[in-house]
């Protein structure tokens, strides 16, 4: 490293670049290709060969993921074009995805908008709850708040484990027992994981800013999307700003004291309902670089100063462990099953994504400029090997041997404008 490397120049660069991006590359692309003025909405897929599917199924995360993208755009860059799309994201989720007669939020629909596959499954209610409560953070609407509130309270209800704590998979759409509790194919059948864990403390943590946020402020306004501003009182109630609070400290101990490997430092996958490890010595180093952030913020959200000291040496152990994915150009691998041998080396988007911002953070907070070179070393290899510059947006991944994977979707169920776009916005709120 040299001694005369100057962080803050290459800083001001990296953010210069993150703009231009998440503008001219990312929403760009979900503005001008994925809008559904047919069906309502957005496109549920876009192949790895650039056709538009249009009459392919939406997914609940799909859309939840869209409505924080474009809402939290609009709260750090104040585009028109981007309220406009994210009120788009909101109404359609309130008209077609939130189930009226059991509650929560469907897993997906058809491309006109009728329901799907009506399970409920915890995961994709946690991003309805992150991209609602942008929304709301974005624009003071205290509909969006609301609906926010409701769907944290369906998983209090009905995911959170009494016994045992933690929070279950999934449920039937009527939130009975259900057989099958995966996210995908590719996930183990468990009833709980660290996934779902961690996309669950993401959004009650960024609730609970909300709710700080509306109660420091004491009241909102509509923001004139259809017609006039609407002064709109709102008050927080204190019992549910409590209980709000509660649940995060809950979810940062469950991380702490259950996921977090204290023999590896890496986060243990799948477990059943009493905490045992399942499916074997698994090692995803993606999401350790992701939640080593996504604690920390948590934390400092939360704002107690005793959390803080015990979490902030676990965020630079579980950065640490996830360096065994790194490859020498900045570039992150996928994930390995110890027990088999079988490691996944693709170098998947939202990997890099989560590996620029969970360096960065670590620069941010703690002075590691070796951190900074590792974040600045994976935007490289993003630039040069991830970035869609012909059609807007990133590829899925490349493989190994450095060719494209055209296979997997350009935009689709998974595919969404939130990791990346969730990238660079960061950056650019870090480095304001």
């Amino acid at each position: 490293m040299s001694s005369t490397f100057d962080c803050r120049k290459a800083v001001t660069i990296l953010r210069s670049e993150v703009l231009d991006v998440v503008e001219n590359n990312i929403l760009s692309f979900w503005l001008n290709k994925m809008q559904d003025f047919e069906n309502g909405g957005f496109y549920g897929q876009m192949t790895g060969q650039g056709e538009l599917v249009k009459d392919a199924d939406k997914g609940g995360i799909l859309n939840a993921r869209i409505l924080w993208s474009f809402s939290a755009a609009y709260r750090v860059l104040r585009k028109p074009e981007y309220l406009e799309a994210a009120t788009r994201a909101k109404d359609y989720i309130l008209d077609h995805f939130v189930d009226p007669d059991f509650g929560g939020t469907y897993w997906s629909l058809d491309y006109k908008g009728q329901p799907r596959d009506t399970k409920k499954q915890f995961y994709a209610i946690g991003f309805m709850i992150y991209g609602l409560s942008e929304y709301a953070r974005a624009t003071g609407d205290h509909e969006a708040l609301d609906y926010a509130i409701g769907l944290y309270e369906s998983i209090e209800e009905h995911s959170l484990d009494h016994l045992y704590n933690g929070y279950i998979e999934a449920c039937t759409r009527e939130w009975g027992e259900i057989a099958d509790m995966r996210l995908s194919e590719l996930d183990a059948n468990y009833p709980k994981s660290q996934n779902t864990h961690l996309h669950i403390i993401e959004p009650y943590a960024n609730l609970f800013r909300c709710l700080q946020e509306f109660h420091e402020a004491e009241s909102c306004n509509y923001v004139p999307v259809l017609g006039a501003v609407l002064p709109v009182s709102v008050t927080v109630p204190p019992e549910l700003y409590r209980r709000v609070e509660a649940s995060l400290r809950n979810l940062i101990n469950i991380f702490t004291d259950r996921i977090l490997n204290p023999e590896t430092h890496h986060l243990d996958l799948f477990f059943e309902n009493d905490w045992t490890r399942g499916a074997g010595h698994l090692e995803s180093y993606g999401h350790d670089i992701e939640c080593s952030w996504l604690l920390h913020e948590a934390a400092l959200v939360l704002g107690d100063e005793d959390v803080l000291r015990k979490v902030e040496p676990i965020v630079k152990m579980v950065a640490k462990a996830s360096e065994k994915g790194l490859n020498s150009d900045g570039s992150m691998i996928h994930e390995a099953n110890l027990d088999t041998g079988h490691v996944d080396d693709d170098l998947h988007w939202w990997v890099q994504a989560e590996n620029v911002v969970g360096w960065f953070n670590l620069y941010q907070y703690f002075g590691d400029e070796d951190a900074l070179h590792k974040a600045l070393r994976c935007w490289n290899y993003i630039k040069n090997n991830l970035i869609d510059y012909e059609h807007g947006e990133w590829y899925w991944s490349r493989h190994k041997d450095g060719s494209l994977n055209l296979t997997d979707d350009h935009a689709g169920f998974w595919k969404c404008p939130y990791h990346n776009s969730r990238m660079c916005l960061e950056i650019l709120e870090r480095t304001s």
